[in-house]
Order: C-alpha cells, then structure tokens, then sequence
C-alpha cells in the first residue's frame, strides 16, 4: 500500500508542476476594460471622488502583485517548474525528487509569510491567477505538497513507468487528491472566468462604474422625478456628485413662489435602482459687488 501511495505522488506533483507552468507561462496578464481608464481629474463618474478601482471589476487598479508575479520571473519559475515536471515524469532519480522537495518547502514558506504579513499581495503559484491575497487555503496547498514531495521520495518509479503499470487504486488516489487541490485552489474561479464558464463577480455598488447617463435615465424614469417635474425651474443640475452607492444631483426649483433647491440621490446599483429627493432652501445669491469685494 506505501509503495502505491509513494507512486500516486509522483504522479501528482508532475501534474501540479506542469500545471503551474502552462498557467505561467500562457495565462496573460489582465487588460483593464475601462472605457476611460485611470483619469488624474475625478469626474461624476468617479466613486468618492476617485477613480472606481478594481481590475477585477475591468477598472486599473493600484498594481498590488508581489516581486513573484513580475512577468520575467514568472516565465523564469514557469520554464523551471516545467522542467521539473518533466523530469518527475522521466526519472526517478534521487536528485530529481529531492530538488522537488525543497521547492515545495521554499514555496510553503514564501506562502506562509505572505499570509502572515497580511499585506495582500498574490503567491504567483500559477502566474496571473495567483493575483488574491494569500489565504489558509494556500497554505495549506502548498504544505500538503511539501509532505506528498516527501512521500514521494521513496518512490521507485518515475512518473511515466507508474503510467504504463496501469494500477487501478493508482488512479483512485489521483482522482481523490486532485480533487482535493482543486478544492484548496483559489485560482479555480478565476480561470473559470477567464475561460467564460462562469460569470464575473459584480462590483459593489459604492465601487460600481456608473455612468452619468445612466443615472439621468434612472432618474427622469422615477416617480420621484415625475412628481416634482412640474416644479423644477431647469434640467441643467446645479451641482452633481457621487458618495458610495449614491450619486447626488441638486435642481433649481420653484415651490410657492419661494427659490428651493431639490437634491435628488440616485442609487448606483446595477439593478433596481431607487431613486429619493429632499427639497431645501435654496442657498442666496451674493450681489455682484460684493462677490467682487471678496475677491480682492
């Protein structure tokens, strides 16, 4: 039973190896969608006066990947896990298992640390889709396959003799720890999203890109507009800002023979968008002449 638990290891670090370097070394990097992309000028648009920031949403965001994810790295560990990939498939010699070994210990590590720094950066276990902040998850992953390196260093076969035996209990075991990778994978969602068979997670609405058209459509479609259209001196808003999942806009009104000013908040979301207002003093006018003496 050892010398099958020992063979199936061998099979399984292959597999991760390789996996890891086809993501690496084929996975590109994410193109932010953003029509407009990062602007140095906060407009309507912009939530809390800043550009909507999250490339998981198709928006740039600040790069926060770690050094491992930096592209020439990442090629350089993809053609290096690759290698050794192959050479768990070709050899069992000593030396091959070995260097297998201390790369999953100095992977669990690196894991680890990231974990314990909280500072949010991705591992790069599989380039593009290791961009998340590390979680137990992949710990965990990562020191399983430094305890199954272990294992399989008393393995007498290499990857492709255990192949051509065929043991049917072999691929029983496969089967059950791949699932259990997948399982303790992250990057599983994410290239599934890449892949198009699964959708993308949608944004907040506080971080949610709204378009100003978007929220005058919402906006002169609501009862709250309709009923106080007729009472509304212009169109043009006076003012008009966002704040989290809201965005504000403030219309000259006429409310029995006074000056008034209605705030209407529209909300940002992507569905079943509501829509309320308030109506305030409008705030006076200055003269001219003292506007002018302010300004001196």
């Amino acid at each position: 039973m050892l010398h099958v638990v020992q063979c199936t290891q061998v099979l399984v670090l292959a597999f991760v190896l390789l996996a890891a370097s086809l993501a690496k070394l084929t996975v590109p990097r994410a193109v932010p969608a953003a029509p407009h992309g990062v602007r140095d000028v906060p407009t309507a648009d912009d939530a809390h006066g800043v550009p909507a920031a999250d490339e998981v949403y198709g928006v740039a965001a600040p790069d926060r990947r770690s050094p491992l994810l930096d592209r020439r790295v990442t090629l350089g560990l993809g053609v290096f896990e690759g290698c050794l990939g192959l050479a768990m498939m070709v050899s069992a010699h000593v030396s091959v298992r070995l260097a297998v070994t201390v790369m999953f210990a100095a992977a669990t590590w690196v894991v680890g640390e990231l974990r314990r720094q909280g500072t949010g950066t991705g591992c790069g276990c599989f380039g593009e889709l290791s961009r998340g902040p590390v979680g137990r998850r992949g710990v965990l992953r990562t020191g399983l396959c430094t305890l199954a390196a272990v294992v399989a260093l008393g393995a007498p076969h290499s990857g492709t003799d255990v192949l051509r035996q065929g043991h049917a209990l072999v691929g029983l075991i496969f089967v059950a720890e791949l699932a259990l990778f997948a399982a303790l994978s992250p990057e599983l969602p994410a290239l599934l999203e890449r892949l198009g068979l699964r959708p993308r997670a949608a944004a907040p609405c506080e971080r949610r890109r709204s378009p100003l058209a978007e929220t005058y459509q919402a906006l002169h479609a609501s009862e709250a507009w309709l009923s106080r259209e007729n009472v509304i001196v212009s169109t043009a808003p006076l003012d008009v800002w966002r704040e989290g999942c809201w965005r504000f806009l403030v219309f000259p009104a006429r409310v029995d023979g006074r000056d008034m000013e209605i705030v209407f908040a529209v909300s940002t979301a992507a569905r079943h968008r509501t829509v309320r207002y308030a109506v305030v003093e409008a705030e006076p006018s200055e003269a001219p002449g003292v506007a002018a003496a302010r300004s001196r």
